[in-house]
């Protein structure tokens, strides 16, 4: 029995190897520093790897595993929600403050599903800004403040 090769897989993998190596050897012109004390290149050069990793993966399924079937239609209702969801928390987290920029942005991710209900969703929401407001502004400390000056109070 004759395995057949899956070039997307072949061609998807490598360009994820290039792409994370690229970034892993563009960081090491920079201080790696340590675990506890991160350097400017300790970041990109983790990601990279991780990427070409993962790249290095797919390539090794595609020539051993061979097609997969197709996939069904693109959910372009899910692909809008998300796409809107990380623009709005970009473009209004300074504004906003990250309470508010996250609660929305959860809430707009929620759309992706034609099957959630609001109370779930607003359930999921509150959550998840509870869950990132202590990983993010109180564990590691990021510098954003927590309600913006477009707010009135």
């Amino acid at each position: 029995m004759e395995r057949r090769r899956s070039f997307p897989d072949v061609l998807a993998g490598s360009l994820f190897v290039l792409i994370g190596g690229a970034f892993a050897v563009g960081s090491l012109g920079y201080e790696l520093g340590t675990p506890l004390r991160m350097g400017p290149a300790y970041f990109p050069l983790l990601v990279g790897a991780i990427l070409a990793a993962l790249g290095l993966a797919i390539v090794v399924k595609g020539l051993i595993a061979g097609e997969v079937p197709a996939f069904g239609p693109v959910p372009w209702r899910a692909v809008a929600a998300i796409v809107t969801a990380v623009l709005f928390f970009g473009f209004t987290v300074q504004g906003l403050g990250f309470v508010p920029a996250s609660f929305v942005t959860a809430l707009l991710t929620t759309l992706a599903s034609a099957r959630v209900r609001p109370l779930p969703a607003l359930a999921v929401a509150a959550g998840l800004t509870v869950a990132a407001t202590l990983i993010f502004v109180v564990g590691l400390q990021l510098r954003v403040p927590l309600w913006g000056s477009w707010l009135p109070f």
